[in-house]
């Protein structure tokens, strides 16, 4: 059977490290390991709007010596016009990883369930993990290299319940950092969540921290993070959320309670005035740039580390 990247917790802490190893190396050569040469294709399907996704992996695929096969899922229609299950026995015949880019996480781990080849999350609704890789990444390359990783403080502020919060603790917690995750109430990760990233913290020295006082939770930190109050398929309730969610913007004056040297993380596309003023994002400790690129790298990693299980 193949393995898969389906959420965070997928990777053990010596695989995890084993990706970002891969990911420097990838970073320093981007065409180091060629595994997809021949070209083999690999499928990139995207039901959710995209640019970094469809450009990184695209990219990646094509410099790993494949052939990104991009595929419109709202054209294609997965699970409409035809089963999840079907798609994936079309698809698993031709080409050597499927990435898929979601709504329910259900979908995804249909398709991993049927699939002869691996699959890849490159989102859905409940985790972000390639995301997380590259934050990974953009974090040790800013520290002095990934044995540095272990250790540091972050904290994420906003909407604490969203696939980016998730992935932060199941992540953070499997490369041994102390992770905050921050927001109002009615925005706060579940407990199972919770539970499943401190058991993993336990195991690497790790810890992590639910709390609604954004204040008091960037004291310290060494990384703070945000995401988009608006989620893809939350606009219906923009207007409730901003206002909800305005108390946990991330300002000048919230990321001075920070370490003097704190990074700014945002996995982008960024809405300024909103979840982060521009003195922020377009200040000097922000590396959303570095961020954006390292999907590239990350990607390439997983998916050379995927097909070497085969």
């Amino acid at each position: 059977m193949p393995r898969h990247f389906l959420r965070d917790d997928d990777l053990t802490p010596a695989e995890q490290r084993e990706v970002l190893d891969l990911a420097v190396a990838f970073r320093e050569d981007r065409t180091v390991r060629t595994p997809l040469a021949g070209p083999q294709g690999v499928a990139l399907v995207f039901d959710k709007p995209t640019l970094r996704t469809q450009v990184s992996f695209s990219t990646g695929v094509a410099e790993m010596g494949g052939f990104p096969l991009v595929v419109d899922g709202r054209l294609a229609q997965v699970g409409v016009r035809e089963s999840v299950a079907d798609v994936t026995r079309v698809l698993d015949r031709q080409v050597s990883a499927i990435v898929w880019r979601t709504f329910g996480q259900d979908r995804i781990e249909e398709m991993a369930a049927v699939s002869r080849v691996p699959v890849v999350n490159a989102l859905t609704d409940d985790y972000h993990p390639c995301q997380l890789l590259a934050d990974l990444v953009t974090i040790a390359q800013h520290r002095g290299g990934l044995d540095a990783l272990p250790g540091q403080r972050l904290v994420y502020v906003g909407d604490a319940a969203n696939n980016m919060a998730v992935s932060y603790l199941l992540a953070g917690a499997t490369a041994g950092l102390h992770v905050v995750v921050c927001g109002p109430d009615g925005y706060l990760p579940t407990d199972d969540v919770v539970a499943r990233a401190d058991g993993i913290a336990a195991t690497t020295g790790g810890s992590v921290a639910v709390t609604t006082d954004a204040a008091a939770a960037v004291v310290g930190a060494d990384v703070v993070v945000t995401d988009t109050w608006v989620s893809m398929g939350d606009e219906d309730e923009a207007t409730q959320r901003v206002a909800d969610l305005l108390p946990y913007q991330v300002t000048p004056d919230l990321m001075a309670g920070a370490k003097d040297d704190a990074l700014f993380l945002h996995c982008l596309p960024a809405y300024r005035g909103k979840e982060v003023a521009g003195e922020v994002i377009d200040g000097p400790r922000s590396v959303v740039w570095d961020e954006a690129e390292n999907r590239l790298h990350a990607q390439k990693a997983v998916l050379t580390f995927l097909l070497e299980q085969r």
